[in-house]
């Protein structure tokens, strides 16, 4: 029976120098999966119905590229939603929950506006290519906050409790996306819009027969 010889075997076996120029490829793989939700993000801010053209020409990259990496629209648009989400997590970090908390609840739900403000053009892409409980599970770090603040405001009967918890949450949330809805469609002024959606929650989470504090703007 003729033998390998044994020298042919480590010679098949690919070497360092081979796998080495793989590397650099993922890194520009990630750099193009930045540079395409970045331009993503940009572009739905300007236009919700932006199509895969006009971002993958934002990122400059072409078709086959972003595809590469967002197999369809919807996944696009979600990670563009997470992204937003997760940068707004970051600066509602900052703010001061402490405290009263109907003045927590008023602070929060002020600085909260100015991002939902800023990105609803994304959310409404969102709207338009995701379920709404894929919307709101990409809110749950954000939702805590509100919910830490409402089980405060429970515990100190300033809040009422004779509702569940998860739905003075819900109320929250559902009133901050029609308020984008309404000034997208012009029927609310968005400079008033932190004022009325305090005012609105404020009234919602009062306890019946105690007088609701006056919602400022």
């Amino acid at each position: 029976m003729a033998t390998t010889p044994r020298g042919t075997g480590a010679r098949s076996r690919p070497t360092k120098s081979t796998a080495a120029p793989v590397r650099p490829q993922r890194a520009d793989a990630r750099r193009n999966a930045a540079s395409i939700l970045d331009a993503a993000v940009r572009c739905l801010v300007r236009d919700p119905d932006a199509s895969i053209g006009d971002i993958a020409q934002a990122a400059g990259v072409g078709r086959v590229t972003l595809y590469g990496h967002f197999s369809t629209r919807a996944d696009l648009v979600e990670a563009a939603l997470t992204r937003t989400v997760q940068q707004a997590d970051v600066i509602l970090g900052s703010v001061d929950t402490t405290g009263d908390p109907r003045d927590a609840l008023s602070r929060l739900v002020a600085a909260s506006w100015q991002i939902v403000d800023q990105f609803r053009s994304v959310l409404r892409a969102a709207q338009r290519e995701l379920p709404p409980e894929q919307i709101r599970g990409r809110h749950d770090q954000i939702m805590k906050r509100a919910e830490g603040i409402i089980d405060r405001g429970q515990r100190a009967g300033v809040f009422r409790d004779d509702i569940p918890k998860n739905w003075l949450l819900t109320t929250a949330f559902s009133l901050m996306h029609a308020a984008a809805d309404d000034c997208t469609a012009g029927r609310l002024d968005t400079g008033d819009a932190a004022r009325v959606l305090t005012a609105t929650l404020l009234a919602a989470f009062t306890p019946p027969g105690t007088p609701v504090p006056l919602a400022t703007a």
